[in-house]
């Protein structure tokens, strides 16, 4: 960084991504701030600097091996390496830069006084992160889970075997089918869709809830999909419809002795209920080219919303208590799924075919029932290719540390 770079920076002032700081402060209030960029985004802490942006410079000789043996070597677990230099401004004035990336071992603590204490950047301060925060940042470092965490208030009661069952038979063809409660028991507990707590036995895990019970709503509030139709191009007081779609996620089928079948749905997968209910909004009949049949056309690939449906609720963040949702327009469709990207993913790394496996049981049960591929390639490959060729445009992304949502334009 040259002098007029950093000048600049200072110009503009303190921000999320920016923090002044003397050196003759103690080394753990650095400390704090280097944590939070870590959990967060990444930023960068320039020593020698008032809070009004006054430049005192550096008066320690060593401040390079201050803060990387001190600050960084003493405080801060796990370990971070640092981006450390210094920039002269005037004659022997000058300004430590430390950068710090976003890290991929989150969550990162400050160690002090027999603490370990979790920090978190917001706007221009670093505040403690709350439980919610603490969950995120914990399973963006892949030391939990959050599919697998119990969910208050269920049990075996409210997993339908039915379904496991037919999983078991018609998806993976397991040879041993349990016999006996204790067997059933066993076999969910095996595959963390039952879980014990420090107080209870045996309590419904979310990502079992979400799958197999028969209306995870009544237990996670979070789940299902909020369907809102507006009559024009904005948000209205009335609406063409407000409905709430919950189900288990997937499909369940049962033998048949027909020509030609060996099993028919009779309870369809979650995606193919919401599709049922978009239909009549995004969809319409009219004679085909013959002028006899009649042939539905969609405003949108049906290839695609599904698409989008599966990754809404496979890759969203279940800590986050918003309800995913799905609006229409006049002129387009918005799939809004909540809680921000995992840890370093970004949304070019997604275009890119990049993914990470935030919710692996989830995402193991869409595969086993084709619901989604194992490449992680079907916003690059498929969501983009066929809405430029139906609707000729591509989709737009929004990304916030709270949402992802796509926009798709509706056909002409």
């Amino acid at each position: 960084m040259n002098k007029k770079e950093l000048l600049e920076i200072i110009n503009n002032g303190e921000n999320s991504g920016v923090e002044f700081k003397r050196d003759d402060i103690p080394p753990e209030k650095i400390a704090r701030e280097c944590v939070a960029f870590a959990n967060l985004k990444g930023g960068m802490i320039l020593i020698g600097v008032e809070d009004d942006g006054t430049i005192s410079g550096i008066k320690r000789p060593n401040c390079e091996e201050w803060v990387m043996d001190t600050i960084f070597g003493n405080y801060i677990h796990p370990r971070i390496i640092p981006y450390y230099e210094e920039v002269v401004i005037d004659g022997n004035l000058r300004v430590g830069i430390i950068r710090i990336s976003t890290g991929t071992t989150k969550p990162y603590v400050l160690r002090h006084k027999q603490r370990e204490d979790i920090y978190i950047r917001t706007g221009s301060t670093s505040q403690l992160a709350s439980r919610e925060q603490q969950l995120r940042l914990l399973q963006d470092g892949g030391l939990l889970h959050v599919e697998k965490l119990p969910v208050s208030g269920s049990s075996i009661k409210n997993i339908d075997l039915r379904r496991f069952e037919d999983y078991l038979v018609r998806i993976i063809a397991d040879d041993v089918i349990p016999t006996s409660p204790q067997e059933w028991l066993k076999r969910l507990k095996s595959l963390d869709l039952l879980v014990d707590t420090e107080f209870t036995k045996n309590v419904g895990s979310i990502a079992g809830i979400l799958l197999f019970a028969e209306k995870p709503g009544d237990f996670l509030p979070n789940s299902g999909v909020r369907v809102t139709v507006y009559p024009g191009k904005d948000k209205e007081y009335n609406t063409t419809t407000d409905e709430y779609i919950d189900s288990p996620i997937l499909e369940l089928q049962i033998p048949v002795k027909q020509r030609g079948r060996k099993y028919k749905t009779i309870e369809p997968s979650f995606f193919t209920m919401c599709l049922n209910v978009l239909k009549a909004f995004i969809s319409h009949e009219q004679l085909g080219e013959d002028g006899i049949i009649r042939e539905r056309y969609w405003d949108y690939p049906q290839e695609v919303i599904r698409e989008l449906l599966v990754n809404a609720f496979v890759h969203r963040d279940w800590t986050n208590a918003n309800i995913n949702r799905i609006e229409i327009y006049s002129n387009r469709m918005e799939i809004t799924s909540f809680g921000g990207l995992p840890n370093t993913l970004t949304l070019e790394k997604i275009k890119a075919g990049q993914q990470y496996p935030r919710n692996p049981i989830l995402i193991r049960y869409s595969r086993d029932y084709g619901y989604m591929d194992d490449r992680g390639m079907g916003i690059r490959k498929k969501v983009i290719p066929l809405m430029i060729e139906n609707n000729k445009s591509e989709p737009e992304f929004e990304v916030t540390g709270d949402y992802f949502k796509v926009i798709l334009k509706k056909r002409n």
